[in-house]
């Protein structure tokens, strides 16, 4: 075989391999064409347009939408929406990495038991998991009854409607999401490496913080943006737990496409959350390129 067809069956399994990969390719391509750039590019231009009378739009180009965000009011939304959303990524981080630290660390058979505990609160509506939450909070509620029955405090607290109960509401949703990627990396750690770091004279702590979190930060990483993107546009749970007192970002969005029909305005707040979602999947991947 000479250069010439050796150059040419190259070039037929490049161009094939490319084909392939064109393939494979399209149909998730065409997917975010139509399902994420194409409405994006909708609420875009939605966002520079104006109300219509009667809601809607009308296509008259304003940047009046924006200029309505330096108004104080939504700024103390978003930083309440990621003051609870930090809250409850931090929470679960607290929460959800000694559990799964103890389940990767169980016998086989235990690691799929707990998993299965894990994982049951996904066989129930979300909506009828955080309703549950108002039977628990409230004044004459089981967690008051047993605060009063204790001798604890002879009021009840008030644990419903406030911030307090959104917290709450977020991390109990929030924390499978937390415990799952965290056990999918700590499973695969070498724990010989504990061994080896207290046979050199490093104690506990200096074993954790030197060897087992920098080789388990991807887990961290992970859970802690599956927890945070969904809780900064949560709504559900602020609209139920918090009634009026503890507006969100979400409920912010919500109320300006559906209650006051004002399509222009909504649109910007919802590119605001996006923007303010992106920022950490931006150092995510920027972390995950450095390391």
């Amino acid at each position: 075989m000479n250069f010439t067809q050796l150059n040419y069956s190259y070039f037929q399994t490049d161009t094939r391999k490319k084909l392939n990969l064109f393939v494979f390719l399209f149909p998730a391509t065409l997917w975010l064409i139509f399902f994420f750039i194409f409405p994006l590019s909708i609420v875009l231009v939605y966002s520079f347009l104006e109300r219509g009378t009667y809601g809607g739009v009308s296509w008259i180009l304003t940047v009046e939408n924006y200029q309505r965000l330096v108004n104080p009011i939504y700024w103390t939304v978003f930083f309440r929406s990621l003051y609870l959303a930090f809250l409850t990524t931090f929470a679960c981080l607290l929460v959800g990495y000694p559990l799964a630290f103890f389940i990767a660390t169980r016998p086989p058979q235990w690691r799929n038991i707990f998993l299965l505990l894990t994982i049951i609160p996904f066989w129930t509506n979300f909506l009828v998991r955080i309703y549950a939450w108002i039977v628990l909070l409230r004044s004459e509620g089981v967690i008051n009854i047993i605060i009063q029955s204790l001798g604890i405090s002879n009021e009840p607290l008030e644990l419903l409607f406030n911030s307090f109960a959104v917290s709450v509401g977020l991390i109990y949703g929030y924390l499978p999401f937390m415990i799952l990627p965290l056990y999918s990396t700590i499973e695969k750690f070498n724990f010989s490496l504990i061994e080896a770091s207290h046979d050199l004279g490093a104690n506990d702590w200096r074993t954790f913080t030197r060897i087992v979190l920098p080789l388990t930060y991807r887990g961290i990483v992970a859970g802690s943006l599956l927890v945070f993107i969904p809780a900064v546009g949560e709504f559900v749970t602020p609209d139920i737990l918090g009634g009026a007192k503890t507006l969100m970002m979400g409920n912010l969005v919500q109320s300006q496409f559906l209650a006051a029909r004002n399509w222009p305005f909504g649109s910007v707040l919802s590119i605001v959350m996006m923007a303010i979602v992106l920022l950490p999947i931006i150092i995510y991947f920027r972390v995950s390129e450095e390391k």
